[in-house]
């Protein structure tokens, strides 16, 4: 942010995408969660933009929507024709003219820019720069323009087919994002032609523009990571890596331990407290919590939950949207649960599904148990009080109190309230009939002879 600066941003998002091969819009498809326009949307508010303008087609009104969901107030400008990036963003005229000290022109398909790199191009702009090119130095510059810079001074932007033998040797080629002077940006916008064979209004030649005004032009340089786009699966599933990368250095440089980072995903709102242990293949869905001190064991799926502190969850454990764990409660291998309060020190050992559920303090739930929460139409709750034994393979069927202290037996279908320190037994009686099994072996072989012969 800079202080006593207004900024407006633009940004781009009327890009089609064919090549995703998707009915969604390609800004839609998201990298850790959160949809690619939206990571753009939230870094320029860190940034410090006082209004955003998003620029979509007339036919992606989910674009719009989407925008308006991650940035409350935000402009959305339609761009009825495609006839360039400057063409684009001059759909954000009315915005422009009112004369914001600093512009930023961006894109909705590169959502790895950090608020940092837009801050810093607003830095240049600072110090009296009226065009900022954004640019990386490329492993493989081919097929890309190049920024030709001299004494840190940007002197054109360059496209490959365009450029000399010379140029082509260039290796610090053009991002696409680029910084106006707020109060030059709509004069700069308007005077771009379009005498070029594509017959577009491009937005790199404000540079050329800016240079015939002896106005200061300038090049800032960013990883290329940071500022790769996307167009493709192939290019999706590499901002993924690289999104994840930066997630997981991130959690352990705040204190968490993780076995083996590269088998551990994270969702962008991943929240991980200090001395948690996250063990190999676990991965964060959106909206996940865990406490200081709690231990994720392997192979578990957690999404839309809390963790508390000292909790214990896993290995091969499901934690579904509005899961709560209290402090040191237990979630152990092959457990399910959904929208379920779990007390602190209560224990799901294993083999069960607890859903639409309280678990009070210190409650234990045995093996096999399932509530049974959905009768086809509606849900129904089960509450299960502090220090309750629920035996193994039991069915309660909500709506349904199993009272603090109460015991239930295995194998029971508890389908009634149990009283606070009762005993509930919903289970046949058990039979004995002396000599049956030898009876029935005797029997099965002679028919199973009996069948064999001709």
């Amino acid at each position: 942010m800079q202080p006593g600066r207004s900024c407006l941003a633009i940004l781009l998002a009327a890009g089609e995408g064919t090549r995703m091969k998707s009915a969604r819009p390609k800004v839609l498809h998201e990298v850790g969660g959160r949809s690619l326009l939206g990571h753009v949307l939230t870094s320029l508010a860190q940034a410090g933009a006082d209004a955003v303008v998003v620029v979509a087609g007339p036919e992606r009104p989910e674009v719009a929507r989407e925008a308006q969901a991650v940035l409350p107030g935000v402009e959305i400008a339609l761009q009825t024709e495609r006839l360039g990036t400057a063409h684009a963003a001059l759909a954000a005229r009315a915005a422009l003219a009112k004369g914001y000290d600093d512009v930023i022109v961006t894109f909705a398909d590169t959502p790895l820019l950090r608020p940092e790199t837009f801050g810093a191009l607003r830095a240049e702009l600072a110090k009296g720069s009226a065009v900022v090119a954004l640019g990386f130095e490329a492993r493989d510059p081919n097929g890309y323009g190049r920024l030709v810079t001299r004494d840190g001074v940007l002197e054109a932007v360059v496209e490959h087919k365009d450029a000399t033998p010379e140029q082509r040797e260039i290796t610090l080629c053009n991002a696409g994002m680029m910084a106006l002077d707020g109060h030059q940006a709509l004069s700069l916008l308007e005077a771009i032609g379009n005498d070029n064979a594509q017959s577009e209004f491009y937005l790199t030649d404000a540079v050329a523009l800016a240079r015939s005004r002896n106005l200061t032009t300038s090049a800032l340089v960013a990883p290329e990571s940071e500022v790769q786009g996307i167009n493709d699966r192939i290019q999706l599933a590499s901002a993924e890596a690289e999104f994840q990368r930066r997630k997981r250095l991130d959690v352990m440089a705040e204190g968490a331990t993780l076995i083996a980072p590269e088998t551990v995903f994270f969702s962008h709102d991943t929240r991980i407290g200090r001395d948690v242990l996250i063990e190999p293949h676990v991965v964060f869905g959106s909206g996940v919590s865990v406490a200081d001190g709690a231990v994720i064991h392997a192979f578990s799926h957690l999404e839309g939950a809390a963790i508390g502190q000292g909790a214990l969850v896993g290995p091969y454990a499901r934690l579904r949207p509005g899961a709560s764990l209290g402090a040191k409660a237990k979630v152990g291998n092959f457990v399910e649960i959904k929208a379920a309060e779990i007390g602190a020190g209560a224990k799901v050992n294993h083999l069960t599904y607890v859903g639409d559920a309280t678990v009070g303090a210190d409650a234990n739930i045995g093996a096999g148990t399932i509530t049974c929460n959905y009768d086809g139409f509606f849900k129904y709750r089960t509450n299960i009080g502090a220090g309750a034994f629920v035996g193994s393979n039991s069915s309660l069927v909500a709506p349904i109190t199993i009272g603090a202290g109460a015991f239930v037996a295995s194998g029971s279908v508890v389908t009634e309230d149990v009283a606070p320190d009762a005993l509930a037994v919903g289970r046949g009686r058990q039979v004995a009939k002396e000599g049956w099994a030898k009876g029935f072996r005797e029997a099965s072989l002679a028919r199973k002879a009996a069948a064999k012969k001709p």
